[in-house]
Order: structure tokens, then C-alpha cells, then sequence
């Protein structure tokens, strides 16, 4: 597979593509029909593409836009700055629907890819009332507070990794280099203790059968991987972890924290709640749609929202009051972000614990084995220095 540069003519508008294929020929037939190919280039270094930064190509859409320039001016000028080739790709794309009369909503659905469609529906949401950049603001606020939980998360799963991955090398040398060259000085003596004649048993297996030892670690390594890659070992495991009480109450709370968040943006944004409902169930998980749906059943059988989430376990008593107050005081879309909020902090506190706790217990579990290991190394030496005095 080669990389090719292919200039477009479309709707009198000059463009650059990047696509992949085997020919000049493959690479002509993968550009849209209405395009006139004007040069096709193929390209010696085949680079890898950026991941497109949504993120940043929404701060500097709000900062155009708040500073008075329309949606297609806006867009034009952030193509014009842009020097990555596959994001000037994404930005001529969304100028091309811009051009044919599309709103910005639709020329977003148009790359699902890299534009979720809780952006998408913002946007659109937005456009209905003229309140584009204020909803822009509001996804991002967003974005950067979920980003800021997996960040967390992420960070309190990497220490315990790195600390049983260290371990088990660690093991791994002792056993595999270590505890051989010592049963070399124990085998052929009389009356060795038990640590000694594990060593010189464990010595004479991995001089006979070292080949067969290391290929089943590396077999085990490798279904342990292939077991993590796949999905439905991955959530029957993950199903089974929530078996601990603790653990499964955090995962429901980090799933209301995403769940408010959401519906909250979603309700800013001017949107109904049955929509917003229908959009915000799209992140739940599977075992959640159920409840959902009843939720939703009932909501358009005009019974309160608060009632609804209360009936199904999806708030806490704190939360169902918060949201009978903004039911009342029809400030419902504030509440829920304060909900988020709420358990936002809690999860926050949950997880601080868990590190305080769980890290040195780990570090206390890992240490002592290779400790035992160490032990089981030295106490014959030290035994027969004994005898010797």
C-alpha cells in the first residue's frame, strides 16, 4: 500500500486528499464521483495521520465566533491556519457541506468518526436558538471534566500496574537465573533442609526442561494478553470484580457522574428531556437500558423526571431531592450538573482511599514474595555457617 496526494476540483473548490491503495488507478477510484482529479502524487514517506484535535478545533471555533465572524468565515480561517494535510482534509469536508447549504450540525454527523453525537446534538440544539459559542463552552467544560475522571482513573489503575509488572520480572530472574546458580553449590550435600532441596529440585528442572518452562511462560503471557483483548473475557472478568460491594458501588457512581453531566449539557442546550434521555441512554451500559426505557415510558406518560430516576435507582436520596427542588424551581438542567458535581467529589474521595490503601498493601504483597524468595535463597547459607561455628 502506497500514500497518495490527490488534488480535487470540486464545486470550484480546490482540495488535497490523502488516501491509501496499491495503484494511481485504486487511488482515483476511492475519490467521490462529482470531484475532478487534477493531479494525483504519490508520496515516499508514508507518515502517520494525527488524531484529529477536537479539543483545541473547538476553542479556536468559540474564540472566531465570539469574536464576530460567521460559521463558514470561522471555519475558512482555521483551514487556512492549519498545516496538517489529513486535518485541512476534515476541515475542507466540513466547508463543503457548509458551502451546499448544510447546517454545522449535519456537516459534523457527517464524520461520526470524529465527532460524537453529543457534540452533534449540542450544535444543533444550539443553532435553534442562536447560542452557538455559549454551547461549544459548555461541551467543552464537558469534555475537560471527563477527561479529567479517566485521567484519574487511569492514573490509580498505572501505579498498582507498574508495580506487579516490576514484581513479577523481578521473580522471573530469581527463579529463572538466580535460584540455579545456587543449587549448583547445594546439590551433591547431605541433610539439606527443605528451602535447600526445593532449590535443588527447582535447579535440576530448569537445566532438564528450561526450553519447556520458558516457552509455557511465554504461552501464558500470551493468553493472558489475548484474553485481555478480548471483549467478552474482558467484561465477564469485569463482571466478576463487581462482585465486590465496594467496587460496584464506585462504578455506579462514576456512571451518574457521566449520566448527569450529560443530560444536564443536553437540557442547557434547550433540548426536551425525552430527547435528552434518548441521547444520554446511548452511554449507558447494557444492563442500564432496561431502566431506561421504563424511564423514558414514563416521562412521556407525563410522570415527573425526578420520580422516574428515583423509581429506578438511578439517583441517591440527595440527588432525588436536588432534582424535585429544580423541577420546581425549573432549573432541572443547573440541578443536574450539580448532581454530576456531587458525585463527581465522592468519587474523587473514593478513589484518593483507594490508592492510600490498596498501594501499600500491593507494595507489601509483591515485596514479600520476592522477600520469601530471597529467604528461601539464604537460610541453608545460613544454616551451615551455623554448623560450621
Amino acid at each position: 500500500m502506497k500514500n497518495y496526494q490527490i488534488t480535487l476540483l470540486r464545486n470550484g473548490v480546490r482540495s488535497v486528499q490523502q488516501v491509501c491503495a496499491n495503484s494511481v488507478e485504486q487511488a482515483k477510484a476511492q475519490v467521490a464521483s462529482d470531484a475532478l482529479v487534477l493531479e494525483v502524487r504519490a508520496k515516499t514517506r508514508l507518515r502517520r495521520a494525527r488524531p484529529f484535535p477536537l479539543t483545541l478545533f473547538i476553542q479556536e471555533l468559540i474564540a472566531l465566533l465570539e469574536a464576530g465572524l460567521v460559521i463558514v468565515e470561522a471555519i475558512e480561517a482555521l483551514n487556512e491556519s492549519c498545516r496538517e494535510a489529513e486535518q485541512r482534509r476534515v476541515l475542507g469536508d466540513i466547508l463543503r457541506e457548509l458551502y451546499r447549504g448544510q447546517q454545522l450540525s449535519q456537516a459534523l454527523a457527517a464524520q461520526p468518526a470524529l465527532f460524537p453525537p453529543l457534540l452533534v446534538s449540542t450544535v444543533a440544539s444550539s443553532e435553534q436558538t442562536g447560542q452557538l459559542p455559549v454551547a461549544l463552552g459548555r461541551f467543552l467544560h464537558y469534555e475537560k471534566r471527563m477527561e479529567t475522571l479517566r485521567k484519574r482513573i487511569r492514573s490509580t489503575l498505572l501505579y498498582p500496574s507498574v508495580v506487579i509488572g516490576v514484581g513479577c520480572l523481578i521473580l522471573f530472574f530469581l527463579l529463572g537465573f538466580i535460584i540455579p546458580r545456587f543449587a549448583v553449590v547445594f546439590n551433591g550435600m547431605q541433610n539439606l533442609n527443605a528451602s535447600a532441596r526445593f532449590i535443588v529440585w527447582w535447579g535440576e528442572l530448569t537445566s532438564s526442561s528450561g526450553p519447556l518452562l520458558l516457552l509455557l511462560t511465554a504461552g501464558a503471557i500470551a493468553l493472558i494478553i489475548a484474553a485481555l483483548r478480548n471483549k467478552a473475557l474482558r467484561q465477564a472478568g469485569f463482571k466478576q470484580l463487581l462482585c465486590i460491594p465496594q467496587l460496584k458501588q464506585q462504578y455506579q457512581l462514576a456512571i451518574l457522574v457521566r449520566f448527569y453531566r450529560t443530560l444536564g449539557l443536553l437540557l442547557q442546550g434547550g433540548m426536551a428531556a425525552v430527547e435528552a434521555l434518548q441521547l444520554t441512554g446511548c452511554l449507558l451500559p447494557a444492563t442500564y437500558q432496561p431502566r431506561l426505557r421504563q424511564i423514558l415510558a414514563e416521562v412521556q406518560a407525563g410522570k415527573a423526571l425526578s420520580h422516574c430516576l428515583t423509581a429506578q435507582g438511578l439517583t441517591t436520596p440527595v440527588a432525588s431531592r436536588l432534582l424535585v427542588v429544580g423541577e420546581r424551581g425549573g432549573e432541572l438542567p443547573a440541578m443536574c450538573e450539580r448532581i454530576a458535581a456531587f458525585y463527581d467529589e465522592s468519587l474523587e474521595r473514593a478513589i484518593e482511599t483507594f490508592s492510600k490503601v490498596f498501594e501499600p498493601l500491593l507494595m507489601l504483597i509483591v515485596g514479600g514474595l520476592v522477600g520469601l524468595v530471597v529467604f528461601l535463597l539464604y537460610m541453608p547459607i545460613f544454616e551451615m555457617a551455623g554448623g560450621l561455628a
